[in-house]
């Protein structure tokens, strides 16, 4: 769906944040992604868009997204 490919990525305290290309900004939990909420703030920053920029991926942490099941909840759902 090209309105889900993500622009950028952000991470407070308590939220994951991905802007999309489109401008709209979808925020979960982070406590959602177990992997994330242990990883050091610059492992974070350290992602990259994949599947035409509808998954992020965070190579170190040997972690995947995909950026439409932030909408869904299943936040254990891997991008392809």
């Amino acid at each position: 769906m090209p309105g889900f490919r993500g622009k950028s990525v952000h991470v407070d305290d308590r939220h994951l944040h991905v802007e999309l290309q489109d401008g709209r900004v979808i925020s979960t939990p982070i406590h959602w992604y177990k992997e994330l909420e242990k990883a050091s703030i610059s492992e974070i920053r350290q992602y990259r868009f994949i599947c035409d920029g509808t998954g992020i991926e965070w190579e170190s942490l040997d972690y995947h997204l995909n950026i439409e099941t932030m909408l869904t909840g299943n936040a254990r759902q891997t991008a392809a």
